[in-house]
């Protein structure tokens, strides 16, 4: 991966010499050329180009095909110094003698958020992955550029909230469903081709194409799967066997098995040609919320409100593992386009945890960032070279992931710094690695366990009683900029009318002051004037 700063420049800027002012003899700019580049100041964005690196993986295939040294074979040795930042090439290149800290992208590369924007449903990478579309709660497309971020495009495509998108394998169509229960077709350029009524009107939250592309399902609240055919546009049958709304679908990359995860808390495999049930699987004591098929078509990954993240092996139908790491329940899940058994997961809360599985893996997160985003992750896609991660979330905003420049700490922002464990503050965990040196004894380790003592993540709550909506504020926005100053994670119980907090001692006490202050200010505002004591008067 290598970072460069581009500047981009509108094409209809007119570039003038810089002459004198007209009325003296100094050598300075007029206003016109100074606003002119204060504006070219500005234009500067940093990007993340791929192109380079590829061409430097293409340069040393070449050349260790044609030598006979085993030496020359070997990857270069990657050391923690700016200068070697141009020898990191693409994930496809650790493939044979994979690193999996290098999949654990935990740099925020860019942050967009479009004007008068509202939550992001969900987002897909464009054939190429040169683009990264996003669809709103509006029924909105948006278009951002993936190498340098700009804003691209906005346009209508549904009258209600997007609920997923799927391009078939062949990357010639793209398939896109609502709140409504309608799905449309589009062309490779976002051009409208076909629309479908499903579902009873009813939500339509997964869709998935078969391996062949002449068919795909779609799953909805109305508790039901549909199988469609994609020439035809016709329904072809309905798989009924849930008990309640159908959350997830995803068809078997290479066989006609379907996976399904429903509302009543079960995932079941379906065979589409016969329309029946192959098995179903009791993991889970909440809602699934997605299911997700690896490449290598043995694997089967599930989550849920149970806060659970299950793997299954359909070749002995049997749980591999259940891995915990989420506090909130589970609402997104992604597979590598690469590393088959690194996987990413986001939360309820915003959190954002990388996975490696496997032979040589771990029940617990491989890499976790605790404030990825200040609402839910809906959705999550990877960039096909495997290099980049988009997120979409509640809190409005679409983030890049990359990974770490080579010798760089700041894999998450400073301020986390202090709530992490000190083993976790450079923003990659890697299970198997060295935990450093011993600690020294007497005043040394005494210093370390007050230091994570003071760092040690605590609970509290703070009752609000009828003023919950002064501290939520108009669509948030005062829970969403106190979590963002103080660092810490909250979460408003409606129901008692208490707000729940999360971090260290000293961010609590700094929350319970602001809000304190918050509820003192607007309780002496509701109170009545005060009229002339009596007393006084007399």
């Amino acid at each position: 991966l290598q970072f460069r700063e581009g500047k981009r420049h509108y094409l209809n800027m007119s570039f003038r010499p810089k002459v004198s002012n007209a009325g003296g003899g100094g050598g300075g700019m007029s206003s016109e050329d100074a606003e002119q580049e204060a504006a070219e100041k500005n234009l500067i964005r940093r990007s993340i180009c791929f192109h380079s690196p590829a061409v430097l993986d293409l340069q040393r295939r070449l050349y260790t095909s044609a030598s006979r040294s085993h030496h020359a074979r070997a990857l270069p040795v990657m050391q923690a110094h700016s200068s070697h930042l141009r020898r990191m090439g693409l994930p496809l290149s650790q493939v044979a003698a994979p690193t999996p800290s290098q999949f654990y992208l935990t740099y925020m590369a860019h942050v967009t958020r479009a004007k008068n924007s509202t939550p992001v449903m969900c987002i897909s990478w464009t054939p190429g992955g040169r683009r990264l579309l996003t669809g709103n709660q509006e029924g909105e497309f948006t278009l951002w550029d993936g190498i340098t971020f700009g804003f691209e495009l906005i346009m209508s495509a549904h009258d209600t909230s997007f609920r997923a998108m799927a391009w078939s394998h062949n990357r010639n169509y793209l398939l896109t469903s609502d709140a409504g229960g309608n799905i449309k077709y589009w062309s490779p350029s976002i051009a409208p081709v076909q629309s479908l009524d499903s579902h009873n009107q009813q939500a339509i939250h997964a869709l998935s194409f078969s391996p062949a592309d002449t068919k795909f399902v779609s799953c909805g609240d109305d508790a039901t799967v549909r199988i469609w055919d994609w020439a035809s546009h016709r329904e072809e049958r309905v798989l009924e066997g849930h008990g309640w709304d159908v959350k997830a679908a995803q068809w078997h990359p290479r066989s006609s098995v379907i996976a399904t995860g429903s509302k009543d808390n079960l995932v079941k495999l379906w065979d589409p040609r016969a329309g029946s049930c192959l098995s179903t699987l009791y993991g889970h004591k909440n809602t699934v919320t997605n299911v997700a098929w690896n490449d290598n078509g043995n694997w089967l990954l599930t989550s849920s409100r149970d806060q659970l993240i299950k793997l299954y092996d359909i070749r002995a139908m049997k749980e591999l593992c259940s891995l915990k790491g989420h506090f909130k329940e589970v609402t997104s899940l992604a597979w590598h386009p690469i590393q088959e058994t690194v996987f990413a997961s986001g939360g309820m809360d915003g959190t954002l945890l990388y996975w490696n599985v496997g032979a040589k893996g771990s029940s617990e997160p491989a890499a976790k960032v605790p404030f990825a985003h200040d609402m839910a992750i809906w959705d999550m896609q990877w960039h096909p070279a495997g290099h980049m991660l988009a997120t979409a979330s509640n809190d409005r905003q679409t983030k890049f992931w990359a990974r770490n420049r080579v010798g760089s700490s700041s894999g998450l922002p400073e301020q986390d710094e202090a709530i992490l464990p000190s083993s976790q503050a450079s923003g990659v965990v890697a299970k198997g690695s060295d935990g450093g040196a011993k600690a020294n004894a007497g005043g040394a380790g005494a210093n370390a366990n007050s230091a994570s003592n003071s760092r040690e993540i605590l609970s509290d709550e703070i009752e609000l009683g009828n003023h919950v909506g002064i501290v939520i504020g108009r669509k948030g926005q005062t829970i969403i900029s106190m979590q963002r100053a103080t660092g810490t994670k909250m979460h408003v119980d409606q129901g008692r009318r208490t707000l729940l907090i999360s971090g260290t001692a000293r961010q609590i006490e700094t929350v319970r002051k602001r809000v304190h202050a918050l509820l003192e200010r607007v309780s002496n505002e509701d109170a009545p004037p005060r009229g002339p004591d009596p007393m006084m008067m007399g």
